[in-house]
């Protein structure tokens, strides 16, 4: 199963390490592959180099890409995870 859904970053300094680490801890034990496209740029969403490298300044909008047996469950906590900003509030 393959899905997809825009989200927005919330998070007043924008998508840096401690979110981005979270992203990380959550996908550990996802069986799907998770993908961030931001512009044209198209990365794993399981490394954190790569999150950074993206550079996602508060309300970014990017395209989270989850393709796998727990697409949908992983979309949703992602999502989830975006709309409360990471807990940082």
């Amino acid at each position: 199963m393959k899905l997809s859904s825009k989200v927005k970053v919330k998070n007043s300094m924008g998508l840096h390490t401690r979110p981005a680490t979270e992203i990380v801890k959550m996908l550990q034990g996802v069986k799907s592959e998770v993908s961030f496209t931001y512009k044209n740029e198209t990365v794993n969403a399981k490394s954190i180099l790569s999150i950074l490298m993206l550079a996602l300044k508060k309300n970014t909008s990017l395209l989270i890409t989850v393709e796998g047996s727990d697409a949908e469950e992983t979309l949703e906590k992602l999502t989830l995870a975006f709309e409360t900003q990471f807990g940082e509030e």
